[in-house]
């Protein structure tokens, strides 16, 4: 990118630092976007005002979401906060061969510097490493701000077709197509026949996910007294366990135990014969070869920065989560899983995102990837 400043490579302090390598194309304020997606209270620091301002500013980002606009500051590299102790600066131009002395993809472009305390925990424990952080730091993983902005790095990286160069030398290069999994948030709660209608549209097959018919069929008859009248029941009538409970907390009272059981019988039967609500239901495609779809429809608690304070979300969110699980779920976790894994991937990840479509569509709201960033419908 003409205008920006150089990466300073012979610089011996770059080498205690973790960069994330961008290709061409990626704007200042789509990293600001993704960090505010994960971090609050993202912002530009003022150190950047001394490099001379531009006429006119950067396109708001997300219009629609009240982000605001990024004065550019440029050709001065700039310093976006992320947390306490953390920020990123840049971008800084790269040429090919410093970037490949790096260690970095022939196809970078821009660098960004990030600045963070050097927190490090245990040795990593064997098993999955998909982000391949455990290769990265073999003598101790990142705990704390470092490992929560790294993760960000990472998922940055991923989203934006880039890669990292940690502080241990080690260069992660995200698979993009390695995230498959989308989010509908929605202020909406639809009953599952109507869930099921919507994905049916996209996949026939679908069935709801229910518990299997006839797995309990309600409390025993008479479970308070036994086949003789005798009160308390027999172990065959199911009411030994209750007995037992209820004299470990000190009912001794041969009638006291008789009422509570009986009270309890008649509790589940009125919940046999007309059950709450359902608060989160499932639905799932069998895919064969390529594994299972299934969508989890529940309330959500924890929303990205960015959707918190909207007027949609006041009274409470329902994410529609749409997740392909393969028939080898360890591949999942594999930095380099296996080509069977990917083809299966790349047949699945299409249908992923034709049934968050139709949700969205019917649903509205916002959606969001793996990592909470948000993603454009157009862009499915």
């Amino acid at each position: 990118m003409a205008g920006l400043p150089p990466l300073p490579v012979r610089d011996p302090a770059l080498a205690d630092k973790h960069l994330l390598a961008l290709p061409d194309g990626v704007e200042p304020d789509e990293v600001e976007v993704l960090a505010s997606s994960r971090f609050r209270n993202v912002r530009w620091d003022d150190a950047a005002a001394e490099a001379p301002a531009r006429t006119g500013v950067l396109p708001a980002v997300t219009a629609a979401l009240g982000i605001r606009s990024v004065p550019d500051r440029a050709p001065g590299a700039r310093s976006l906060r992320l947390a306490r102790l953390s920020s990123l600066a840049g971008p800084y131009a790269v040429r090919v061969e410093d970037a490949v002395a790096l260690g970095l993809p022939g196809s970078t472009s821009t660098v960004w510097v990030l600045t963070a305390p050097r927190e490090r925990g245990e040795r990593p424990w064997p098993g999955g490493d998909r982000d391949g952080l455990k290769r990265a730091f073999p003598d101790g993983l990142p705990v704390r701000e470092e490992e929560r902005v790294l993760q960000w790095l990472v998922a940055a990286a991923r989203r934006l077709g880039g890669a990292v160069r940690t502080q241990t030398g080690a260069v992660l290069t995200p698979d993009p197509d390695a995230s498959t999994d989308l989010t509908v948030l929605t202020a909406r709660w639809l009953e599952p026949d109507d869930v099921l209608a919507l994905v049916q549209r996209v996949q026939p097959r679908a069935y709801l996910s229910v518990a299997t018919p006839g797995s309990w069929a309600g409390p025993a008859s008479r479970t308070g007294r036994g086949s003789q009248g005798a009160v308390g029941g027999s172990p065959e009538r199911g009411g030994s366990g209750l007995r037992a409970a209820l004299e470990r907390y000190g009912v001794v009272d041969e009638e006291e135990r008789h009422r509570l059981m009986a009270e309890a019988d008649a509790y589940d039967e009125l919940m046999l014969a007309a059950p709450p609500a359902a608060e989160a239901f499932g639905v799932l495609v069998e895919l064969g070869v390529d594994g299972m779809l299934a969508v989890e429809v529940s309330a959500h608690e924890q929303l990205p920065p960015l959707l918190e304070g909207l007027p949609w979300v006041a009274d409470g969110v329902v994410a529609y989560r749409v997740r392909w699980e393969p028939r080898e779920i360890e591949q999942i976790e594999q930095e380099r899983p296996t080509l069977e894994h990917r083809v299966a991937r790349s047949r699945s990840a299409p249908l992923v995102s034709a049934v968050a479509r139709v949700l969205h569509a019917e649903l509205g709201g916002e959606i969001a990837d793996e990592a909470d960033f948000l993603v454009d419908p157009a862009d499915l």
